[in-house]
């Protein structure tokens, strides 16, 4: 049994494939990489990150998101205002064609709000994309510390 688990691992590592990768592509779209920030209880929003590739001819766009551990979320795009940093709903999402969308901090994320759970960290999130041509992806999300700036 060990050496079938070992051959199996050196099979994925040789060819690149990962299981995260091939669970997260739906038609054109790829997700990748989604991860999530612990959060400070429930009173505060936790956010979710990811990249979207679309691997396609055609755009797709990214209309609406929901989470297994929040009763609101949205996209929400991160700017600087006068030395301020704001955040606010990003509306639609475009993934051109043979493009991708980064949602990662500092620009774009899924801010996850009123909570109905802690996120806490070494737990994951179920995250749901729902796409115009693509329509619904749910990708499973590991949870990392606070201050996480992405999967090491």
């Amino acid at each position: 049994m060990k050496r079938i688990a070992i051959f199996a691992m050196m099979l994925l590592l040789g060819t690149g494939v990962s299981f995260a990768q091939e669970a997260n592509r739906h038609g054109d779209l790829v997700i990748e990489k989604p991860w999530a920030r612990a959060s400070i209880g429930t009173d505060r929003p936790a956010a979710a990150f990811m990249t979207i590739r679309n691997m396609g001819s055609a755009q797709d766009t990214l209309l609406a998101v929901s989470s297994s551990l929040s009763r609101m979320a949205e996209v929400h795009a991160t700017s600087m205002n006068n030395g301020v940093m704001r955040m606010a709903p990003a509306g639609e999402v475009t993934i051109p064609a043979e493009g991708e969308a980064l949602l990662a901090p500092g620009g774009l994320h899924i801010m996850m709000m009123k909570l109905t759970a802690p996120l806490k960290k070494g737990e994951t999130v179920q995250v749901t994309l729902t796409f115009k041509r693509a329509g619904e992806i749910t990708v499973t999300a590991p949870i990392y510390g606070f201050g996480a700036t992405g999967p090491q």
